[in-house]
């Protein structure tokens, strides 16, 4: 799946939560342990998913050769933390045109992926490296952390999360994405006129009732 650079701006721009909530997808939030490795980082585009044993990163190093440019890299270890990306392979995926990682184990040289300002959103940190001697799924569907993922879906991974969009749904939950900060921008624009959120959700039955 292929997204314009106008959805993918789109995506960032109205965040994980609100596309969220536009998806109606309940499976289509990762794990909340996911998170950023610097604060700010945020990322729009297709996923390439793959897996890697634990304690493994062989699969990573093929996808590098295998993942369009443009991809986030969407990888699962069985939650086993340990330094399965650090400088160098950031080095090699600013090279290979690789717009972001989100992996459900761990990563390292926290300093360099942050001094570079590429986006990594990981289970956590660890020092430890890793062997290269299987890989086990590389470019194939995949399930991470319960959320399925497939070639070309829609990644959108920030600060609140990681959110992963089937391809097929991607344009519907922009859309939907768009008005509702549309409708929130109104509402905001209310409150500050006076509004209360009990009037402007028609919550006020709440209000009688105390």
């Amino acid at each position: 799946m292929t997204y314009s650079t106008e959805q993918l701006t789109l995506a960032r721009q109205l965040g994980t939560s609100t596309l969220f909530e536009a998806s109606g997808l309940a499976t289509s939030a990762a794990d909340v342990a996911i998170r950023p490795v610097w604060a700010g980082a945020s990322v729009a585009g297709p996923a390439f998913p793959l897996e890697c044993s634990p304690g493994d990163n062989l699969a990573i190093h093929i996808a590098m050769e295998k993942a369009p440019r443009g991809s986030v890299l969407v990888v699962s270890t069985s939650s086993f933390v340990a330094g399965y990306w650090g400088e160098l392979l950031t080095v090699a995926a600013e090279a290979a045109g690789i717009a972001g990682l989100v992996i459900d184990g761990g990563v390292r040289d926290i300093a360099a992926l942050t001094a570079r300002r590429f986006p990594v959103f990981s289970r956590g940190i660890s020092m430890r490296g890793t062997i290269k001697a299987s890989a086990p799924s590389v470019g194939q569907s995949i399930s991470f952390t319960g959320t399925p993922v497939a070639a070309g879906d829609l990644v959108v991974a920030d600060d609140d999360g990681v959110l992963i969009i089937p391809a097929a749904h991607a344009e519907y939950t922009l859309t939907q994405g768009q008005a509702r900060a549309d409708k929130e921008a109104k509402f905001m624009a209310s409150l500050t006129q006076g509004k209360s959120t009990l009037e402007l959700m028609n919550l006020t039955n709440w209000r009688q009732a105390r």
